[in-house]
């Protein structure tokens, strides 16, 4: 499934057809989430925060009811028309509708009482007086989302500072629920780029740091919940290609995500019709791989596996013959693209995914080369995790279907 469907289950306690957001399988009934009934039955202040667009499917399940995920307009007018406290990450998708024709949807939150927040200066100075706050990220990268913890610059606030912000903004006496989605994770799986989602993976795992913090000085009162609402990619550490060794550290030699190296330099090879040796260049600063090195290197690694002696911790990043030609076939084909491309055949699609085929080479060679594969582009039917601190974590052992994290959490909260 999709993350419209499965955020549902968790905020709403039913299944919906992937691509759903909280309606019914007819598209007669909207489901009510956890967040709105906590707000409604509780007096809850409500924060929601992503590092993705801020009406994408996840965040968009703990307030909207839409039959489609892509209604991106009229998902952005029930986040306005909520009224929850506190929303902050990524920008908003099509604010003045598919054929821009429609009212902006900041003009109309603002309209609506929200305080606009755009700079991080901005953001700074909120605290628990600001009122109903929409806060956008000052540094918006792919899609209008955050930037990939890879390509963060040490003067932007990261996941953690948004939550940080949050608990001030939404700490009050009756109580707070927020909900914090590194939803970037998903992506960088998507595009198979192994440094990108372990980056932002330990991003996430410092604004969970947060959310400890305020645990420790309220521990009757708190409850922690950390899961996913699908697991995506098959990331596996474990590769035939390196007999199952891992070299770890080479993921370090990647200094830029996929989606930044997209924007920053392939779309100029594409324009300038940069040559291959001139690109390889970019790809041994950026990420670490070598070219072969004549016909002996070549021949020690015929059968293209690393070889790792004892006590050695790095694989070589010098490419075998075949994953220099792989690399090289990438980058005619990333610079056969017109970009006006409707669809591929499905050996590209296999080879690339809907991804730039020079990029995800890139990364599928170096990922490989650190003892690192992923199994697909897409969603994966893995078993999530859930880990849980605080109040009544035990309700949370063992397996059970998604849906009864909304029925645990609505037990606990006492919400009807």
């Amino acid at each position: 499934p999709d993350s419209a469907s499965t955020a549902t289950s968790i905020a709403t306690g039913k299944k919906t057809w992937s691509g759903s957001i909280n309606v019914s399988e007819d598209f007669t009934q909207t489901y009510e989430t956890i967040a709105e009934k906590l707000k409604a039955q509780k007096d809850y202040k409500i924060g929601v925060l992503s590092t993705v667009n801020l009406n994408h499917a996840t965040p968009a399940a703990f307030y909207a009811h839409q039959a489609s995920r892509s209604s991106y307009y009229d998902i952005g007018l029930e986040l306005i028309e909520s009224g929850f406290d506190y929303f902050a990450g990524g920008g908003l998708l099509q604010t003045t509708g598919k054929n821009e024709d429609q009212e902006d949807l900041y003009t109309l939150a603002e309209n609506a009482g929200y305080q606009v927040v755009k700079t991080q200066a901005e953001a700074e100075a909120l605290g628990a007086d600001s009122g109903k706050v929409i806060v956008i990220d000052e540094h918006l990268a792919d899609s209008s989302a955050m930037s990939y913890e890879l390509d963060r610059g040490q003067e932007e606030w990261a996941l953690a500072d948004y939550v940080e912000k949050g608990i001030e903004v939404l700490d009050n006496e009756t109580g707070f629920f927020m909900m914090v989605e590194g939803g970037k994770i998903d992506w960088a799986c998507h595009a198979n780029d192994a440094a990108a989602t372990i980056t932002d993976t330990v991003a996430m795992d410092n604004a969970i740091g947060k959310a400890v913090e305020f645990y420790n000085e309220h521990p009757d009162e708190t409850l922690i919940l950390v899961t996913g609402d699908h697991e995506t990619g098959g990331m596996t550490i474990g590769f035939a290609g390196t007999d199952y060794d891992t070299f770890l550290t080479n993921i370090s030699n990647q200094k830029i995500s996929y989606a930044k190296f997209d924007s920053d330099y392939v779309a100029g090879y594409k324009e300038n019709k940069t040559d291959f040796d001139t690109v390889m260049k970019d790809i041994t600063e950026l990420f670490g791989l070598q070219a072969p090195q004549g016909e002996a290197e070549a021949t020690n690694q015929a059968d293209s596996k690393d070889v790792h002696p004892e006590g050695e911790e790095s694989g070589t990043l010098v490419m075998t013959d075949y994953e220099y030609n792989k690399l090289k076939a990438a980058y005619d084909e990333t610079m056969s693209r017109t970009g006006e491309e409707e669809e591929f055949g499905q050996e590209e699609y296999l080879l690339y995914g809907s991804y730039e085929p020079l990029t995800v080479t890139i990364t599928h060679i170096l990922n490989n080369k650190s003892g690192i594969n992923f199994a697909s582009y897409a969603h994966t039917g893995l078993p999530v995790e859930v880990f849980a601190m605080g109040a009544e974590q035990e309700q949370f052992d063992g397996y059970y279907d998604n849906t009864d994290i909304f029925n645990k959490l609505a037990a606990i909260t006492g919400v009807q």
